[in-house]
Parts: structure tokens; sequence; C-alpha cells
């Protein structure tokens, strides 16, 4: 990525600050576990591959993820109810206990990733400023960033349940450019979702810069070009200021 070093730094939280996502099968299985110890006739296996189906479904599309990450835990019990309706099993009460056993696992498991607050207080400290933008209901975002204590490391938060709407609307990044006072050429977005993070803010002139943290590389076929591919956030101190041409796809 060519140019001069930015002048502010825009970051996602979900999966590229927080680890929010790396606990999502084992707490299915503990959940699906427990169901199946009630309910005769239904196994552990078959319960998750129902639920993997209709949750694949249920978040494929951008108006149903739109409307369900304001509220996941009533998301996550019509995923449920849906899938064991599926299996021929009426029994609503134990679907949302299964939701909401395995929502409380996934909360449980949440991790600041490392060398992540260590990133955001090197930037802070070059003169570097930050913001933060996140999708998702106004109290569950705030929530955790109260518990990790993230607020004082940015200059800006833009939490999609507060401010009225979320990624990829541009909005949100011209409220972060605005707030922050830099202009687009000067400012990298970091995030791991390659249209929320990369190519809606590359519309308005701003650095996408893509966290692999998997190391898979881009997806055959797809048009997004991220500005840079890292693999971890430390790869964004001042060391690594220097150009990086953009990786080719598929690496």
């Amino acid at each position: 990525m060519n140019g001069p070093r930015p002048l502010a730094v825009l970051f996602d939280l979900d999966d590229t600050i927080l680890d929010d996502s790396s606990s999502t099968v084992s707490a299915w299985h503990v959940a699906c576990a427990g169901a199946a110890a009630e309910l005769p006739g239904l196994t552990a296996a078959a319960l998750y591959q129902a639920i993997d189906r209709v949750r694949t479904w249920y978040w494929s599309d951008p108006e149903r993820h739109r409307q369900g990450r304001q509220d996941l835990r009533a998301a996550t019990r019509a995923i449920v109810r849906q899938a064991m309706a599926g299996l021929g099993v009426d029994a609503p009460a134990l679907a949302d206990a299964v939701a909401d056993r395995y929502r409380d696992l996934r909360e449980e498991a949440q991790r600041l990733f490392p060398r992540a607050v260590e990133t955001l207080e090197a930037l802070r400290a070059e003169g570097i400023r930050l913001a933060l933008l996140t999708n998702g209901a106004a109290a569950a975002q705030r929530t955790k960033i109260e518990r990790f204590d993230l607020a004082r490391h940015f200059d800006y938060i833009c939490i999609e349940g507060e401010f009225g709407c979320g990624k990829p609307d541009l909005q949100v990044y011209r409220a972060a450019l605005a707030a922050l006072g830099c202009p687009a050429e000067r400012t990298w977005m970091v995030g791991d979702n390659l249209e929320w993070d990369v190519l809606a803010p590359q519309r308005l002139g701003v650095a996408g810069i893509w966290l692999d943290r998997a190391g898979a590389g881009l997806p055959a076929g797809l048009a997004v070009r991220p500005s840079r591919i890292i693999r971890d956030l430390p790869e964004l101190l001042p060391a690594s200021f220097s150009p990086h041409p953009p990786p080719s796809p598929g690496r």
C-alpha cells in the first residue's frame, strides 16, 4: 500500500479487536448436547446439522442480517425453532433454551485478541486518531466496549444501534471522517469483512485493510481488492508504514 502514513485509522470491533466467533461451533455443540439429553429421539448431531443449515440461510440475506443483529437472542431463538420444526420437533421452550445457552456460551467466550490493545496504544502514541465502527444493537455492543475497557482508546465510536444505520452505509464512514477531522485519503479502515471494512470505505477513498487471520486469502472470483491484507493487528504499527503492494488473490 503506497502513500504516506495515516492520520486516522477506523477499526471494526467483532473478530477484529475482539474474538467474538471462534467459540461458535463448540457453543452450538454444547447447547445441542443439552437438548438431546432432554428429548429422547433427538440426537445432538442431527440438531446441530439442522441448525447449521438454517443459520447459514438466515444470515446470508443482508436484510435479515441487518434485522437479526439488532436482537441476536431473538434471531437465534427463531433459527433454532425453525431447525427443530424441520426435524419434526414441536418444543418451542426447549428451542429457546438451546438458543439462550448458545448465546450465553458465546458471550462468556469473548476475548480480546492478543496484542490488540497494545496496537491501539502504539498507534495513539504516534498521534494517529482512532475510531471504532461496529454493527449491532446499542446495548450489546456498548456492553462489550465497557467490559473490555475499549472506549478510552478511541476518539470516536459509532455503534449501528445508536447511529441509526451501520456498515456498509457510507454515512457511517463519512461521520467518522468528520468526527476525526481527517481526509479520506489519509485514513485507513481495518476489519475482517470484505464488504463492510474494505469495499465500502474504498468508495470514499479510504484505504480498506482486510484482516485475514486464517490466512485463507481472497475468495476466488471476488472483485474486492483490499488496499492491503494483514494477518494480525500489530502489522499496522509504525515499522510497517512503508509501502506494501497488495498480494494477489488466493495467496
